[in-house]
């Protein structure tokens, strides 16, 4: 989706290839800076640059390390609960990735996945009613995270780059931990029997991922399958909406790679 059409984005790269900055183009073209920002970097990546010699490295313009495992981790939450902003105040944007206060140690594995893909930027918690964002900046975040784009992320298709299914196939649990620990949950499910006569309650365990995004809950369920986790889809309403694990065996597995929140 193009909110301010191809003509504008046209207009704006051939002001910042002269030398024109950011700012004034943003107020030129009554365009947010944050957009402008987005499309400079877009073009410099096309056309094979770095957005600057002197920022931290990044896996993607300079070849620099990549920590696969805390990658697939830190993508799975990104799909989940995790959005790329652009503020006026701060010329580098930043991941945030918004987890609730009834599970720290998430928050905890979240930042620790942040420190471990991007290891030359610092990283923060700001505590907002009932959840943290846990935030980087970094401006590489749009080589890492080719998904980000203007709107909700169920509105717009989401697809993985062939170097992303790379690393997710390599590294699947963790992909699969990292959905989970933001749109997904370990619960007990319940239902009544009659034996013998007698009424009798019996629990099991069920794990759930949630998402509006078709291509999001189809990229859970590859995983999934890529692990022999049997896994099936159900509807709120009318509408999928959830990816269900019940299988015995299944649960065994995910309670093995991911169990409960924490």
């Amino acid at each position: 989706m193009n909110l301010h059409g191809t003509e504008v984005r046209q207009k704006a790269l051939t002001l910042l290839r002269d030398g024109k900055r950011n700012a004034d183009v943003a107020r030129q073209l009554n365009v947010p800076v944050g957009t402008v920002s987005y499309w400079l970097h877009m073009d410099r990546s096309k056309r094979g640059e770095c957005p600057g010699s002197h920022d931290p490295k990044c896996p993607r313009c300079d070849g620099r390390p990549l920590d696969f495992a805390a990658y697939a981790y830190l993508l799975g939450l990104y799909l989940g609960d995790g959005h790329i902003s652009h503020y006026s105040a701060h010329r580098v944007p930043n991941l945030m990735i918004t987890l609730d206060d009834a599970w720290p140690g998430i928050q905890t594995e979240a930042e620790a996945s942040m420190r471990a893909v991007f290891p030359d930027n610092a990283t923060c918690r700001v505590r907002k009613v009932g959840c943290h964002n846990i935030k980087v900046y970094s401006k590489h975040l749009h080589c890492l995270f080719p998904q980000h784009g203007p709107g909700k992320k169920h509105d717009r298709p989401i697809a993985l780059e062939p170097w992303q299914r790379d690393i997710v196939e390599a590294h699947p649990w963790e992909f699969i931990r990292g959905l989970i620990h933001s749109d997904g949950c370990r619960i007990t499910n319940w239902t009544e029997k009659v034996v013998g006569g007698v009424r009798k309650r019996y629990e099991y365990p069920r794990y759930f991922f949630a998402n509006k995004s078709d291509d999001i809950r189809r990229l859970c369920g590859d995983a999934l399958t890529s692990v022999s986790v049997q896994w099936t889809t159900l509807a709120r309403g009318s509408d999928p909406f959830n990816i269900s694990v019940a299988r015995k065996a299944s649960v065994a597995l995910m309670d093995q790679h991911i169990g409960p929140k924490y």
